[in-house]
C-alpha cells in the first residue's frame, strides 16, 4: 500500500519535472522564512522523543527547499486550530502539516503545489476485532471515533463513516492530532482517521499498538501553505519541481516511510 501512496505522490509533481537545474532557481538573497507547524503528525512533523526537536519529513523537504533557494527557515509551533488564520494574516510565511488543497481554503490562503498524495484510513488498536471497515464501525453505536474540529480526518468521518452530523456524539474532539492517537491507544475511542503515510508512521513507532482496517476513505493532496499573493509561490514550486526531479522526494520518502519505520 505504501509503495502505491508513495508512487500517487511522486505523481503529483510529475508534471513540475522538465529538467529544472540549480541555476533556474530565484535566489532569494539569504531572505529569512518564518515556518510554522504543529509537531504533532509523524512522520511530518513531530517532536523527536529523545531531544525534543521537531524533526519529520516536511521539515527535511522545507528545509532543502530553502537551501536550495539560498534562504534561511526560522521554525515556529502553533495549533491546527490557528495555523491557517495566522498565515492568512501574514503572522507566518509558510505553514505545513499535512495540509489537504481544497476550494474552501484555497479562499482563505494560497498553496504551493502538491507534494504528496495520500489516502485516508482507519487506524485501530492492534487487538480491535468488533469491526474491519467503516460500515462495520458505523452500525455499531457504541464506538467512537477522535478527530480534530476543521481537519479533514473531521470530514471524513462525519460524511464518509458516519451519518453526516457534524455534532454527532460519537465523535470526541481532540486540541491535537496526538492527542487523538493516544486516546485510541488508550481505548478512549476506537479508530482515528489518517492519511496513509502517518498510519504507517504510528504503526512502526508503536507495531505492536496499532493496526489499519479497511479500504481507503478518500484521497487527498498535501500542499504547503502561503499568506494570499505571496512572492514566495513560484520559488517553492519551482524547488519542489527540482527535487522531484533529481530524486530528493523518492528519498525523503524512503527515509521517513521506510527507514524510520525500521528504526523504530
Amino acid at each position: 500500500m505504501l509503495s502505491r501512496i508513495m508512487a500517487r505522490a511522486m505523481a503529483a509533481l510529475l508534471a513540475l519535472t522538465a529538467g529544472a537545474t540549480a541555476s533556474d532557481l530565484p535566489d532569494l538573497d539569504g531572505r529569512t522564512i518564518v515556518a510554522v507547524t504543529e509537531n504533532a503528525y509523524t512522520p511530518l512533523n513531530f517532536a523527536d522523543p529523545k531531544t525534543g526537536e521537531g524533526i519529520g519529513w516536511e521539515y527535511d523537504a522545507f528545509n532543502e527547499i530553502a537551501k536550495r533557494l539560498n534562504a534561511k527557515v526560522d521554525w515556529r509551533l502553533a495549533s491546527w486550530d490557528t495555523m491557517i488564520e495566522a498565515v492568512r494574516q501574514g503572522q507566518f510565511d509558510v505553514g505545513m502539516d499535512g495540509i489537504t488543497i481544497n476550494d474552501e481554503r484555497k479562499k482563505q490562503i494560497d498553496f504551493s503545489d502538491p507534494y504528496m498524495t495520500s489516502e485516508m484510513f482507519m487506524l485501530v488498536r492492534a487487538d480491535e476485532d468488533r469491526f474491519t471497515d467503516a460500515k462495520g464501525f458505523a452500525a455499531n453505536k457504541d464506538l467512537l471515533v477522535g478527530a480534530q474540529t476543521g481537519t479533514t480526518n473531521f470530514y471524513v468521518a462525519v460524511y464518509d463513516v458516519l451519518d453526516g452530523n457534524e455534532s454527532n456524539p460519537r465523535i470526541q474532539l481532540f486540541e491535537t492530532f496526538g492527542a487523538s492517537v493516544m486516546a485510541l491507544k488508550a481505548g478512549d475511542v476506537d479508530t482515528v482517521l489518517m492519511d496513509a503515510t502517518s498510519a504507517k508512521g504510528y504503526m512502526g513507532a508503536a507495531p505492536d499498538a496499532f493496526k489499519v482496517v479497511g479500504g481507503p476513505l478518500g484521497s487527498e493532496q498535501f500542499g504547503f501553505i502561503l499568506t494570499p499573493g505571496s512572492d514566495l509561490a513560484a520559488p517553492i514550486n519551482a524547488a519542489l519541481a527540482q527535487m522531484q526531479a533529481d530524486g530528493t522526494i523518492e528519498a525523503l520518502n524512503k527515509k521517513w516511510f521506510f527507514d524510520y519505520k525500521s528504526k523504530n
